[in-house]
């Protein structure tokens, strides 16, 4: 019996041998990690607005004397250049007006010369030739009066543009003030919003805008801010803007309403993956990759961020360029750890998550 109990001790120790094995300290092991790259890119801060789009240049076609329409050479949404004869107006007494001023400055024109040459041989006064002189000028003055009154009489393009609709016909008696067509110069638009005077220090001409209309969907038409008013209205308290947004298919048509993203404050400024960003509260984390004597390791590094894209966060203190931020992994790893690099990725949108290493 006494040689069973003996056999029994050095038993009762292991149980103690094991757990103190388990319990002894050793080398913390490597965590396996994705990293991305701290990057500079341009950013700005963006303000938002509603504006409605006018021709760059634009106008009323209309007539400069009560006349009836004899001829139109245009049609509906026609485009047209400088200088093309849109409408004839009734002009048969102008161009009889018109020949008959022609003969009076011939007529005036011969008999200047021959009273010339009469002068030079002496057989003439030089108060008659004077006389002479005045008849032909005022026969060339009464000559121009006529062909500009028929000019008055063919109504043109003052730019190239496209015209809208024709709202008369031949035969029409028109009057001054009555609209004919319109004519709009759409190869540039002006977009004219109006934003918080509180951005008044960041308004310049230059600074870039993105333009949607619910028209054309998601896309984007980018323009420049070409003036800014020199007023802020006393109401509202906002100023009014001006911008210039190149329209070389012609797809954009005045009045349009477009939603209007102000692209102030650019910049070029450093930015990490959404996904490396820990919170604390209302501060900011990030786990850091280091190089060191004993390999990598990682550092949590607080810092501060600025505007926000899809996926992407701007740090404005803590982090330079060339650093290495912990993506997926970093909540595994503890400051100081060392950690192992899988893979960097520059995707902001779609990172590698679906393969997050374990620890």
């Amino acid at each position: 019996m006494p040689s069973l109990q003996r056999l029994a001790r050095p038993l009762a120790f292991l149980p103690l041998v094991f757990t103190a094995t388990l319990m002894s300290p050793g080398p913390a092991s490597a965590v396996a990690v994705l990293v991305a790259d701290v990057r500079s890119m341009p950013l700005s801060e963006r303000v938002e607005a509603l504006g409605t789009l006018k021709a760059n240049e634009s106008v009323n076609i209309t007539a400069n004397v009560t006349e009836t329409i004899s001829a139109i050479h245009f049609d509906d949404g026609q485009r047209v250049g400088e200088g093309d004869i849109l409408v004839e107006l009734t002009s048969v007494e102008q161009h009889a007006l018109l020949d008959e001023a022609q003969v009076r400055v011939g007529e005036a024109d011969r008999q200047y010369a021959r009273v010339k040459s009469l002068v030079a041989q002496g057989a003439a006064s030089e108060s008659l030739l004077d006389e002479r002189k005045r008849d032909l000028d005022t026969a060339r003055a009464v000559l121009v009066a006529i062909e500009s009154r028929l000019s008055d009489r063919l109504i043109k393009a003052p730019f190239d543009g496209v015209l809208g609709l024709r709202n008369v016909s031949r035969g029409t008696l028109v009057e001054p003030g009555d609209t004919i067509t319109t004519l709009d110069d759409d190869s540039f638009m002006k977009l004219d919003f109006t934003v918080p005077s509180v951005f008044m220090n960041d308004l310049q001409p230059g600074l870039r805008i993105e333009a949607r209309a619910r028209a054309y969907g998601d896309r984007v038409f980018e323009g420049v801010v070409r003036g800014v008013d020199s007023r802020v209205d006393p109401v509202t308290r906002s100023i009014q803007v001006r911008a210039l947004i190149p329209n070389p298919e012609r797809t954009l048509k005045p009045g349009l309403l477009m939603q209007v993203e102000l692209l102030v404050d650019p910049r070029d400024g450093l930015v990490v993956p959404e996904a490396a960003i820990l919170h604390q509260g209302q501060d900011h984390f990030v786990q850091v990759v280091v190089e060191g004597e004993e390999g990598l390791t990682s550092e949590r590094r607080q810092i501060r961020i600025g505007t926000r894209k899809p996926g992407l966060v701007e740090v404005r203190e803590g982090l330079a360029q060339g650093d290495r931020v912990i993506v997926h992994g970093h909540l595994k790893v503890r400051p100081g750890q060392p950690v192992e690099i899988l893979s960097t990725h520059d995707d902001p949108i779609d990172p590698p998550a679906a393969k997050e290493p374990a620890a």
